[in-house]
């Protein structure tokens, strides 16, 4: 194998003499490496022809593949091209051949036609070697999988390249002094002069972000901007934060065991937790009557009222209550606070690991979308937790009601930068509107004087007598400032389709019970109505039955009891949560609804997308790369393709901003078709909807008063938490 490497090299260097060493020494090790597995010229080329094609220059093809032939023919060591390889065509014999003791194995047979013109070979049955072919079908077997998996790996890496975000700031050395020193006892965080990038989008540049302690911050701006990704960068510290500032951002659900929920809380106090385990080792020691056990037991007294003393300072006797209060008012009941966590589905863990991340109260608390996970009555105590939070906060959220609630600063990502903004959302809106206004006006009285100054130069610019003024009026020009025209996001448009006009009832539930198998009755005698001027808000806590009543109006469920009544020609466009969660697909949005309403044009998908936003290169990306809130405008260009009559929609708002909440609730209220609407958006509710059905212990009633009367409702409920 040496020897044929040997000559490998040999006819490289005699084909190309000034090759560049560094690719010389690579096309060798391929060969090297590969010298087992390489079957064919083809292989070869297939590995390094691209390679000496470069080198080669002019040369065609076909001179490379000649050239990759005959490279495998010197590493097989048979001398000639490649196509030959393993055939025995001239094959070189690795040691002499004693005929004598071939004649005498074989039997000699006259009346048959020989290979040989000294032996012929004797008649025998084709034997396989089974230990041979084992051999051959493991190493072609391997080589499929080596294969496979070089795939794979390509594709992950693809996909890294796509999802991976990556960060580049510039180091300040006053800071990293005071951090290897470990002097910088401010809790403030100062992030200057940094990039960041999604893939091959670029999200921020040479931004700048300063979060001083105690101060609650709400992060806005367009849906696939890069919020979620800068908070993750900000969590796994890939942006500069101190060391000693604590950091904790809610990512994960809490993976199930057989801990209690409450004590799975509890648990997130690590210096509570050690000093209960110091306190009980110390206790052990404190009972010995020898003299020598009186020293220790003086000592354990000793160490064990420092720990009385800490325990004291962090209140950890009062811990339990805390935590018990913060399941509370996320919605766990006493019963469930003492289920193990195994028992809890994807969305109450969800809420556990907010729980867990409120009860530590780390420096940095780091939220995205909080409100997800919650319905209305766990959103506005969250509300009144977090207005006493004593830390720093940074929160993403699409809910304007929340961020003026609890918001001291907003901070609006947008045009690749960070721009920081005192007091809640409200006040945000109105100083950046007037603050575009004014840098407007600015940039227009600067474009009139830039005229009027370059109308007197070009006018006097050649006159002797006022030369010396044109003079002057052009390099007032140079010294002005370089202003730009405001740039500002363009509205975003929301449009359902026109529907026919139903005879009403459109859809009715009379006297409906439903429960599932051997479980509790979950509606009991529901009767109500809707047709298509109706404008419903179907609100009340989580698990009083408000998405089985959904599935019982789309005919997903059947009642047990009752009647269900809907037009014969009613189609329902129905806008889930999960259905968001789901789209993970590699096809574009525009192969996506193709797929699922073929038979069009490609001019009309497009019109369908654009009706909710999807445009130019959105409609071509993978439908995976699309941020959360570009998948829900998906889901519902995909939910109104069949111009449905009535519209059934379960938390539209989660991941969309909150411009584009703002279309969503003026492209409803144009909707001629019937709305049912699950959402705990207050700013949604009242904008739209005309009625609020509430669901509660099994019935579901018109909330006289409106929503006004059922958020009252809710804060009394609080106050007794």
């Amino acid at each position: 194998m040496a020897a044929g490497l040997e000559n490998c090299r040999q006819i490289l260097l005699d084909r190309f003499p000034s090759i560049d060493g560094d690719l010389f020494q690579y096309v060798t090790d391929v060969l090297e490496s590969g010298s087992e597995d390489f079957e064919s010229g083809e292989e070869i080329y297939d590995a390094v022809g691209s390679i000496l094609a470069e080198v080669a220059g002019d040369e065609g093809d076909d001179k490379i593949i000649d050239l990759c032939n005959q490279l495998m023919g010197a590493l097989k060591g048979d001398g000639c091209d490649g196509t030959a390889a393993g055939q025995g065509i001239h094959k070189l014999l690795e040691a002499p051949v004693n005929m004598g003791e071939l004649a005498e194995n074989l039997l000699v047979n006259p009346d048959e036609d020989t290979h040989s013109i000294w032996i012929v070979k004797k008649e025998c049955n084709t034997v396989v070697d089974q230990k041979k072919l084992q051999k051959a079908e493991a190493k072609i077997k391997a080589k499929q999988d080596k294969r496979a998996q070089e795939d794979q790996t390509s594709n992950e890496i693809r996909g890294r390249q796509i999802d991976n975000a990556s960060a580049c700031q510039s180091s300040n050395k006053r800071e990293n002094k005071l951090e290897q020193s470990g002097s910088n006892k401010s809790r403030d965080v100062r992030i200057e002069n940094f990039d960041l990038s999604y893939a091959d989008r670029v999200l921020l540049k040479e931004a700048e972000m300063s979060l001083i302690f105690g101060r609650r911050y709400g992060l806005v701006g367009r849906n696939g901007i890069g919020k979620t990704t800068l908070i993750k960068m900000l969590s796994r510290r890939e942006l500069f934060v101190p060391s000693h500032i604590s950091i904790l951002c809610v990512e994960q659900e809490v993976r199930g065991d057989e801990t209690q929920v409450l004590q799975s809380v509890l648990e997130c106090d690590t210096e509570r937790k050690k000093l209960l385990e110091e306190e009980k080792k110390l206790l052990a020691l404190t009972g010995h009557g020898s003299s020598k056990a009186d020293s220790t037991a003086d000592d354990a007294s000793n160490k064990l009222a420092q720990v009385y003393a800490r325990m004291e300072e962090i209140e950890a006797d009062k811990a339990p209550a805390r935590a018990s209060m913060i399941l509370a008012g996320l919605g766990f009941s006493t019963k469930m606070q003492h289920q193990q966590t195994r028992e809890l589905s994807g969305g109450w863990r969800m809420r556990l690991a907010l729980a867990r991340t409120l009860f530590s109260r780390p420096d940095l608390l780091l939220l995205d979308e909080p409100t997800n996970m919650l319905d209305l009555k766990a959103v506005l105590w969250l509300e009144k937790y977090l207005l006493n939070w004593p830390c720093t906060l940074l929160v993403v959220s699409h809910d304007r009601t929340f961020l003026d609630a609890v918001a001291t600063d907003i901070i609006h990502m947008h045009s690749q930068r960070l721009e920081s903004y005192r007091g809640n959302y409200e006040n945000f809106v109105k100083t950046m509107t007037e603050k575009l206004t004014n840098q407007q006006r600015e940039y227009e009285a600067q474009q009139m004087h830039r005229q009027h100054l370059q109308a007197f130069v070009d006018r006097w610019r050649y006159n002797a007598k006022r030369a010396s003024l044109a003079q002057s009026r052009l390099k007032a020009l140079e010294k002005l400032p370089d202003l730009q025209p405001v740039v500002v996001d363009p509205p975003v448009v929301l449009k359902f389709p026109e529907c026919d006009k139903l005879s009403p009832p459109v859809l009715q539930l009379d006297e409906v019970t439903f429960h599932y198998e051997k479980g509790k009755v979950v509606l009991n005698k529901v009767s109500l109505s809707a047709n298509q001027d109706s404008r419903i808000a179907l609100v009340g806590e989580n698990g009083q039955g408000k998405t089985t009543l959904l599935k019982l109006l789309l005919g997903e469920l059947e009642p047990v009891s009752g009647l269900k009544f809907s037009h014969r020609n009613l189609k329902i466009g129905y806008f889930s949560q999960h259905h968001v969660d789901q789209l993970g697909s590699e096809q574009t949005p525009l192969e996506l609804i193709a797929s699922k309403f073929p038979g069009q044009h490609e001019e009309e998908y497009r019109r369908q997308l654009g009706r909710y936003g999807v445009i130019n290169d959105l409609a071509l990306r993978p439908v995976r790369s699309l941020s959360g809130g570009q998948k829900s405008r998906v889901v519902m260009a995909l939910m109104s393709m069949i111009r449905p009559h009535f519209l059934i929609l379960d938390e539209p708002t989660n991941h969309l901003d909150v411009e584009t909440i703002e279309a969503l609730g003026i492209a409803l209220n144009n909707y001629k078709g019937g709305v049912i609407m699950v959402t705990h958006d207050e700013r949604l509710v009242r904008s739209v909807c005309k009625e609020v059905w509430m669901c509660s212990n099994g019935s579901v009633i018109k909330q006289d008063g409106g929503f006004d009367q059922y958020r009252k409702l809710l804060e009394d409920q609080i106050r007794e938490l």
